[in-house]
């Protein structure tokens, strides 16, 4: 971990669970300090105790500090001696962020603009700021929110050079806060049955580990505006759930409901827009879009034109791997939540 030896790394919205996952993986390396940026003073708390509790020896690393990135003033004072950033923070829910769509913008939009405003003056060296797969053809106001944070992200990146600034879009992270999976399983252990939106949607599927690597391969090979994606596999919503099922109920009761698609929601999902695959580069298990650097004077586009193009085409939740029950089953067995529900 050379590339943070005593550096000060900040994540914004640290208390969830990219924050909690990057903690345990960095906290006992040879970084200098972890700065979790958040709103919720119990989450804090909570966290303080956690790693006060299973990791004594180097806890005292991480700081906390209370804020909100609404406030460019919040986070600018928490900015000081920070080296690098992993931009967390927003609102994630698709229902909730149709019902608010201005609350979305204030944080997903405005927000990441005061995080990065602020990394600038501050002489941040590195911030990766992460998306979402909704931000591809977004139809719901939180891929929307998402896709102005993006061009958010590429508009700063053009304005600094000492400050590198990239993004990260990725699909479901699986059992992290708030998705299905934890719910299925309290609700196969309640006795009631699985709800499903839709049987035949498709959802690109990583870990949280596989999200914090997604992340440290964008802070290692990004460019300025650059985008990165995972080469993630998929699985339809009725795979997911009967994965989850076989694995968790035993008596074998638990019945599979469909209850329509909510609010804001896609059948399938996009990682690259037909659009970034004329320009993406294959980079083994990432793809990676560069940013469009040209200048607002198209006059000169009229005679040197741009005709090269990648073969690839839009890469969505229905045309990668979809991945069986067998194979989501081990896919979830690979993970710690999993193995702990189960008691392995």
């Amino acid at each position: 971990m050379s590339l943070f030896e005593n550096k000060t790394l900040m994540i914004t919205g640290g208390t969830g669970s990219f924050g909690n996952a990057v903690l345990n993986r960095f906290l006992a390396t040879d970084i200098g300090e972890i700065r979790i940026f958040s709103r919720d003073e119990k989450k804090q708390d909570d966290m303080r105790h956690e790693f006060q509790a299973k990791m004594p020896d180097v806890a005292e690393k991480i700081k906390f500090y209370i804020g909100d990135v609404r406030s460019l003033e919040s986070v600018k004072s928490a900015m000081h001696g920070v080296d690098y950033i992993f931009h967390a923070a927003a609102l994630k829910q698709v229902p909730s962020c149709e019902f608010f769509p201005m609350e979305a913008v204030r944080t997903n939009v405005i927000g990441t603009e005061n995080v990065l405003t602020a990394a600038i003056d501050a002489g941040v060296k590195n911030v990766v700021c992460l998306s979402t797969d909704k931000a591809a053809y977004p139809v719901n106001a939180m891929g929307i929110s998402k896709a102005l944070m993006e061009k958010v992200v590429i508009a700063k990146s053009r304005v600094t050079t000492d400050t590198k600034i990239c993004c990260t879009r990725y699909g479901n992270v699986m059992c992290s806060r708030g998705s299905v999976i934890p719910l299925w399983i309290e609700q196969i252990r309640s006795g009631k049955p699985i709800t499903i939106t839709d049987p035949k949607m498709t959802r690109f599927i990583m870990s949280l580990e596989e999200a914090v690597d997604l992340v440290l391969f964008a802070f290692e090979n990004g460019r300025n505006g650059d985008i990165f994606v995972q080469k993630a596999p998929a699985c339809t919503i009725e795979t997911q759930a009967k994965a989850v099922k076989e694995l968790f109920d035993e008596k074998g009761n638990a019945d599979i409901k469909i209850i329509g698609i909510r609010h804001g929601e896609k059948i399938y999902e996009t990682l690259l827009t037909n659009e970034e695959c004329a320009v993406a580069e294959d980079m083994g298990d990432f793809y990676r879009v560069p940013c469009d650097n040209r200048g607002l004077n198209y006059d000169k586009y009229f005679k040197d034109g741009n005709v090269e193009r990648e073969t690839i085409s839009e890469f969505n939740s229905n045309n990668t791997d979809l991945l069986n029950v067998e194979q989501v089953k081990e896919q979830l067995l690979k993970l710690k939540y999993i193995r702990d529900e189960l008691g392995m």
